[in-house]
């Protein structure tokens, strides 16, 4: 990465800093620690960066195995929140806060500064896979599907479990007319998580289109 784009990255991140509302910033506090002594903050011996990828993912797989357990909807929308939680720690502050604004530009359909963040994400945090599912979905919405795939493409490879890249491949494969693949990629998705909305029935259709209508 050039000098000039590092310090554009740094430059947009303090912009950013200085919007975050008072709020965002009171969550980033427990309350323990506004209240602890200074002697006492520094007490916790901090936990190696490896330690904390592996509590990480091993937090996922317990997450994952209970989603495709799940016994019904409302508990699995409960584990899926718990999963998405996780996918969106990066361990850098500042790509964490920048997929913040990303998701909130978005949102607000504000698709070129959406993209520009997430580019930022991914050029500060490469191996943040989050970011990649993000500008799938934006790159799915603004109709570059190719972008799209390439993308999800990167995201499966690295997180196979991911059913949110799953079902978009899905729908982008059903869209192009490839249906056989497109029900794999919907049954593999369903097989991760057995509760997710509209899917069950997209399989069902699809189904019967690749396979035929059982005699």
């Amino acid at each position: 990465m050039g000098k000039r784009r590092i310090v554009r990255l740094i430059a947009l991140a303090a912009v950013l800093c200085a919007a975050s509302s008072e709020r965002s910033f009171a969550q980033s506090q427990t309350p323990a620690l506004q209240e602890t002594p200074p002697e006492t903050k520094a007490a916790p011996a901090r936990r190696p960066l490896r330690a904390g990828k592996g509590d990480r993912a091993a937090r996922l797989d317990t997450l994952y195995e209970a989603l495709a357990k799940a016994p019904n909807q409302a508990i699995a929308k409960i584990v899926e929140t718990k999963i998405e939680a996780l996918n969106l720690q990066s361990g850098s502050a500042t790509a964490d806060l920048l997929m913040l604004r990303a998701r909130s530009m978005a949102e607000a359909k504000n698709s070129k500064l959406a993209f520009e963040l997430l580019d930022s994400v991914i050029a500060i945090a490469p191996n943040f896979t989050e970011a990649w599912a993000q500008r799938a979905t934006l790159r799915y919405a603004t109709k570059n599907i190719s972008g799209a795939l390439a993308d999800l493409r990167v995201v499966l490879a690295r997180e196979p479990r991911h059913y949110g890249a799953l079902t978009g491949l899905g729908v982008i494969l059903q869209e192009i007319g490839d249906d056989k693949r497109a029900l794999e990629a919907f049954r593999r998705a369903l097989a991760v998580d057995p509760y997710l909305d509209a899917v069950p029935d997209m399989v069902k259709k699809l189904e019967v289109e690749v396979e035929g209508r059982d005699i």
